[in-house]
């Protein structure tokens, strides 16, 4: 296991983030015009867990299921979901949300920082990444109304270019969003806000780890 990546990326994490710049390289052009969440938004938290397996440093994602009610069914994210008052913290939000839907046991998480909060306009939630990592290839246990499978993803995956591609994507019956930025994972499309908060992640990271 390598733990010089972890140590340099908590040290990475406690200096000055670089921000909604380095989201927006992954984002749709007309992302620009959502910056600040206005202060009706929801809260929410999302983890990136981090867990060593196969010689590299690994992410875990859900994939949730399809549900018209849902502005983000379907699609590629971190575990997380929105704040409820016996949380208290952000924080407890994203570690709570993570074992409840894919068996992580919020205990065994170091904590390692967090990255810029980043407002999803569609769905009015202002949400609060926090990056931790696990000491073991993590066992699952899936909330089966909320997600239909988890995707392990070695970090490395994100630095190759080649899985940076841009695509159009149908958010409504009558809406399509062209030339969007997204990561192709195991061949499925990674993008919008995940996608934004991958970005932050890697330009903290960047080319010495």
């Amino acid at each position: 296991m390598n733990r010089d990546f972890i140590q340099t990326l908590q040290q990475k994490l406690r200096q000055p983030l670089p921000g909604r710049e380095a989201q927006f390289k992954m984002a749709h052009i007309t992302r620009r015009m959502y910056v600040s969440a206005p202060p009706e938004s929801r809260k929410a938290g999302v983890l990136a867990s981090f867990f060593w397996k196969n010689e590299d440093w690994h992410l875990v994602f859900i994939e949730r299921n399809q549900n018209d009610k849902d502005h983000h069914g379907g699609q590629i994210g971190f575990p997380g979901g929105k704040f409820e008052p016996d949380d208290e913290t952000l924080l407890n939000t994203a570690l709570r949300e993570a074992e409840e839907e894919v068996g992580i046991v919020r205990e065994d998480v170091k904590v390692l920082g967090h990255l810029t909060n980043l407002y999803i306009p569609v769905s009015n939630f202002e949400v609060h990444p926090f990056v931790g990592f696990l000491e073991y290839q993590p066992v699952y246990r899936l909330q089966e109304e909320e997600v239909s499978s988890v995707l392990e993803v070695p970090f490395s995956h994100f630095r190759n270019s080649a899985e940076k591609r841009t695509t159009n994507v149908r958010i409504g019956k009558h809406l399509t969003l062209n030339n969007v930025p997204y990561f192709d994972v195991q061949g499925k499309i990674l993008w919008g806000a995940t996608a934004m908060i991958l970005s932050e992640l890697m330009e903290i990271i960047g080319h010495d780890l």
